[in-house]
């Protein structure tokens, strides 16, 4: 599938329909209602438009993930960095850190990290 990037809205809808799904359609616009502050028309075009996309299904008034949040998470942090960073990860974690301190726990979980990603 091609990757649609999703404007700030979209991405919204999609982190309720990720926190419940799968959801009846009649649900889903109540909680779009009380999270978002969308009318039950709006609802029903997210609905349609990210059925079309790609994102989740619809079938008799359930919606359903396609696509899950981790790797749309890394689609839009790849993105990110390659847009803003020039695609450099140094960069966007010194830029992420700032003057912030991190633990000793912290550090070694993301040397771990490194490490588990490391190209050989």
């Amino acid at each position: 599938m091609e990757y649609y990037k999703l404007c700030d809205s979209d991405y919204r809808f999609m982190m309720v329909v990720w926190e419940h799904a799968p959801v009846g359609s009649g649900t889903l616009v109540q909680l779009c209602r009380e999270t978002l502050g969308w009318k039950k028309s709006t609802t029903y075009t997210a609905i349609k438009k990210l059925c079309e996309k790609g994102y989740i299904q619809s079938v008799d008034a359930v919606v359903s993930v396609l696509i899950p949040r981790e790797k749309v998470q890394a689609k839009e942090s790849d993105y990110f960095v390659e847009r803003t960073f020039n695609g450099s990860l140094p960069s966007f974690l010194t830029a992420f850190l700032g003057d912030k301190k991190i633990s000793e726990q912290e550090a070694e979980e993301l040397k771990k990290l490194i490490d588990s990603h490391r190209e050989v």
